[in-house]
């Protein structure tokens, strides 16, 4: 069982968390790289050159990172570290959440708005709901997390509207299959940094979709 109580498979890649020391699987940490300049650049497609130094999707293990200078430490040399490192990776992980979303709606894997979520809910169909970090409590608590799927409440109305194609949106609902793995992995990551908390009915973590 990892840090973030994930239970790890035989062939999923793992690093060591410069932060914690803890080695666990690469979905459940954050990769950063060294720029030319000798700063320290977040990598959340994991696709930048160079070698790379993990940190756990954690808002108090980053926060270590940097207070201690253990990017440093990691890399083995003097390196910078941005005055909005914690910004950029929000920024970074925020879009790239965005993005899965929109296109698993594209796909036909997810929706949103109260009506359809939780006709989805009702029928079984939904394995992850996604609500508003800041919508109103009492109407994020007349829906609740699919059996056996994910509760996820890191993204703002504003954000998630983005990610649907409008303005704001409170609730949104994805299906199993497609990119919806991926969805979880980016939404537990912006999540453990953010702190976030959900309504009283739909806060309780669940098993991966």
């Amino acid at each position: 069982m990892t840090r973030g109580g994930r239970t790890k498979t035989r062939d999923e890649a793992e690093r060591r968390c410069i932060a914690t020391g803890e080695t666990q699987p690469k979905a459940g940490l954050i990769r950063f790289v060294i720029g030319p300049e000798g700063q320290v650049v977040p990598d959340i497609l994991e696709r930048l050159p160079g070698r790379g130094i993990w940190v756990s999707a954690d808002a108090e293990a980053l926060e270590l990172a940097i207070k201690k200078k253990l990017f440093s430490r990691g890399a083995k040399m003097q390196v910078t570290v941005p005055d909005d490192l914690r910004a950029q990776v929000d920024t970074v992980l925020t879009r790239r959440l965005t993005d899965l979303i929109a296109l698993s709606r594209k796909g036909g894997y997810a929706v949103a708005g109260f009506e359809k979520v939780k006709g989805w809910l009702a029928e079984g169909r939904a394995k992850v709901l996604l609500q508003a970090s800041d919508g109103s409590e009492r109407g994020k608590t007349k829906l609740w997390t699919p059996e056996g799927g994910r509760f996820f409440g890191c993204l703002t109305a504003q954000e998630l509207g983005l990610a649907f194609g409008r303005q704001s949106v409170i609730h949104g609902a994805l299906a199993a299959g497609g990119l919806t793995p991926r969805v979880v992995e980016e939404a537990a990551k912006l999540q453990g940094l953010r702190k976030a908390i959900g309504g009283t009915a739909a806060g309780k973590e669940k098993t991966d979709a």
